[in-house]
């Protein structure tokens, strides 16, 4: 089970496209997609997708939707032998209604039973990771359970990385965010956790800001993501540290862009890239991704030669 271990959640977007201009207060005629999500999900199938070996440790459920989910991972690349069966609340629905530029005018969530993935990790996660070469947690599944991975990931001298969910664990758990090896948020997480508004900043600015509050956050390596601003980035250990700029993209939906830009991060840092070479590669699987109505982009073994 050699390579990345990502653990959280598999959920279904139910996505509503609006014909023209969104009007928020009013009745808008479009199309509505069901389409398979959650970000630890989509961290998975875009790492398989880039022809790196990953398992999903994550539930689903004995229904149509569920096992079409798991054939999808599989037949992607992704190991799911570690994905449990349970019931019912297996897996998680994402409402969201998009504008008529791709953007997320609105949203609601609702997370599947993460009592059921604690039972899980309790159970095999210890030998889950001591099998993989580095884990993905996501950490706003709980506290309780990103504490757990990210002990058993210090015991066993494992690099662990974190997609972003609500903020909930990562605003009230900071020394679990202080054990990552590289922390990657947007923008306005990052106005979060160093409590400023951060959304007008050019990207020397944002980079100035890093490097002065970067060292209360204590992970190895941090990046910030600025949507059409490219990415900030800085790296404690090499000193490595700069902008990378983005790559001019026709934006046909943002969902899933963060979670390609962590997973191209991540199969970067993997393959032994410097902090500017991984960002490099999350760009251009960001960049992908925003071109599709799905959450992933088709696969491409080729990634790295692209770089």
């Amino acid at each position: 089970m050699a390579g990345t271990l990502v653990v959280g959640f598999v959920f279904v977007d139910i996505k509503g496209f609006p014909v023209g201009r969104y009007n928020p207060r009013g009745r808008n005629l479009g199309k509505v997609s069901f389409i398979h999500g959650g970000v630890a999900r989509n961290v998975a199938e875009t790492i398989a997708g880039g022809g790196m070996p990953v398992t999903f440790a994550s539930l689903t459920e004995d229904t149509a939707i569920g096992n079409d989910v798991v054939r999808r991972l599989a037949s992607r690349g992704v190991d799911t032998s570690c994905m449990m069966t349970v019931p019912s609340e297996g897996i998680g629905q994402w409402m969201v209604i998009l504008n008529e530029k791709g953007d997320v005018a609105g949203e609601i969530s609702c997370p599947p039973s993460v009592e059921a993935l604690e039972a899980l990790i309790k159970d095999k996660g210890e030998d889950m990771i001591r099998a993989s070469d580095n884990v993905v947690i996501e950490i706003d599944t709980s506290a309780e359970l990103s504490e757990r991975v990210i002990s058993l990931c210090k015991r066993h001298h494992k690099p662990v990385y974190t997609v972003v969910g609500n903020m909930s664990v990562i605003l009230s758990r900071r020394d679990l965010v202080a054990s990552l090896d590289c922390f990657v948020c947007n923008e306005v997480e990052a106005g979060r956790l160093f409590d400023a508004d951060l959304s007008s900043h050019t990207p020397d600015e944002m980079l100035d800001i890093l490097r002065e509050n970067f060292p209360s956050v204590g992970c190895s390596a941090m990046v910030i993501t600025m949507g059409e601003k490219g990415a900030v980035y800085i790296d404690g250990k090499s000193g490595d540290k700069g902008w990378c700029p983005p790559i001019p993209t026709k934006l046909v939906d943002s969902t899933g862009a963060g979670d390609a830009f962590l997973s191209g991060t991540v199969m970067g840092l993997t393959k032994g890239m410097t902090l500017s070479s991984a960002v490099r590669l999350g760009t251009l699987l960001a960049h992908r991704t925003i071109q599709t109505t799905e959450s992933t982009a088709e696969p491409d073994h080729s990634v790295f030669d692209k770089m």
